[in-house]
């Protein structure tokens, strides 16, 4: 598990990137629920944690894609990948992500350190 924050450091409504290869974006919806998925969105290099939360939806800031961040899914072109999800847990107080062991849909000329 990666420790992202105190639970008290994420306000509903907002998100943060936690600088892990590749990065992940947390989200708090305004109904308190907690999402994890890759930062980067699939179609181009643009981080998901600085756009725009609706529901349990987040829109890519540069070109309007949004991402369901309980699935992944993307519902709005013009990215065709989901964007992969982790699971989060909060224990004592502080926010912590179980990464994914799937492999990243990255937009093209974004690789990993690890590829």
């Amino acid at each position: 598990m990666i420790p992202a924050c105190p639970i008290a450091a994420l306000p509903r409504g907002e998100a943060l990137r936690i600088e892990t290869d590749p990065p992940i974006a947390v989200f708090h919806t305004e109904d308190g629920e907690l999402y994890a998925v890759d930062d980067t969105c699939t179609h181009q290099d643009a981080s998901l944690a600085d756009g725009w939360l609706e529901g349990c939806e987040v829109e890519c800031p540069l070109h309007a894609s949004r991402f369901d961040l309980r699935t992944g899914r993307v519902d709005a072109p013009p990215a065709k990948l989901p964007v992969r999800t982790h699971q989060v847990v909060v224990r004592d107080e502080t926010v912590y992500v179980v990464p994914s062991d799937l492999p990243p849909n990255l937009p093209p000329g974004v690789r990993t350190g690890s590829a």
